[in-house]
């Protein structure tokens, strides 16, 4: 008979991922919704293609902070499936920066230990672009440090209904539906779930973003608009996380 992991002993894992610091708790991963561009644009009078490329630069210290401060995966929503939907321009800019950043950064993270992951559709991309993904991810496939995992062309509920559909061609049958075998099909197996969700720009919402994977997440919201959160803002939302209490349904 197979041996299902109970609720119980998915809360007592999650909360034995998270790092014990000298400072407090640590999120093992932290997944960040990174929101605002848009905003940052006009409130300083640019297009916002400019304001995409502001937060662009943002990526990169933060990226470093993060692995400095010892946090193991880190996942960004760069691209979602709805913003197809989005002004051809601006979705044009934003695959060109897509391509700039594995251009200017892939060789960097390799040397930092990195590991890249893409999580998401390839198939709607353009070949050029598919293709540079696809070698992020195999130079840096063996990497032990940080994992980074990209969400482009990402949407949870797509994620979802890919991974049933993956399950009923593999010939499954009711009984074996479960939350693994489920959970074993998404974008993310292998990676351990967000501990930590952080959001920019001053909006509350998940976004169809992560949303089998931060079903126990902790939720931190910042008016601070992407390309303004910085190195002190990270370690707030840090210490937010460390002053929780994650019970999981459980009474402590």
């Amino acid at each position: 008979m197979a041996t299902h992991t109970t609720r119980h002993d998915k809360a007592v894992a999650a909360m034995e991922s998270s790092q014990q610091t000298g400072g407090g708790v640590l999120p093992v991963h932290v997944a960040i919704i990174m929101d605002g561009n848009g905003r940052w644009a006009n409130a300083h009078g640019k297009s916002r293609s400019e304001g995409h490329r502001a937060g662009y630069k943002n990526v990169e210290r933060i990226l470093e902070h993060l692995r400095e401060t010892g946090v193991k995966c880190v996942t960004l929503f760069s691209f979602s499936t709805e913003n197809w939907e989005r002004p051809e321009e601006e979705v044009t800019a934003l695959m060109d920066l897509l391509a700039l950043a594995i251009d200017e950064q892939v060789q960097k993270l390799h040397r930092n230990n990195v590991r890249i992951v893409h999580i998401g559709r390839t198939d709607r991309l353009r070949p050029e672009l598919q293709q540079k993904i696809r070698r992020a991810v195999e130079l840096t496939a063996r990497n032990g440090g940080m994992t980074l995992c990209l969400a482009f062309d990402y949407g949870g509920r797509a994620e979802i209904v890919h991974a049933a559909r993956q399950l009923v061609l593999q010939g499954a049958q009711a009984e074996d539906i479960t939350e693994e075998a489920l959970a074993s099909h998404l974008y993310t197996t292998g990676l351990p779930d967000p501990d930590l969700v952080i959001r920019t720009g001053g909006e509350f919402r998940i976004s169809n973003f992560l949303l089998w994977q931060a079903a126990y997440a902790e939720f931190y919201s910042t008016p601070s608009n992407w390309p303004d959160f910085d190195e002190n803002e990270l370690d707030a939302a840090l210490s937010a996380f460390g002053r929780r209490e994650r019970r999981f349904g459980r009474v402590t």
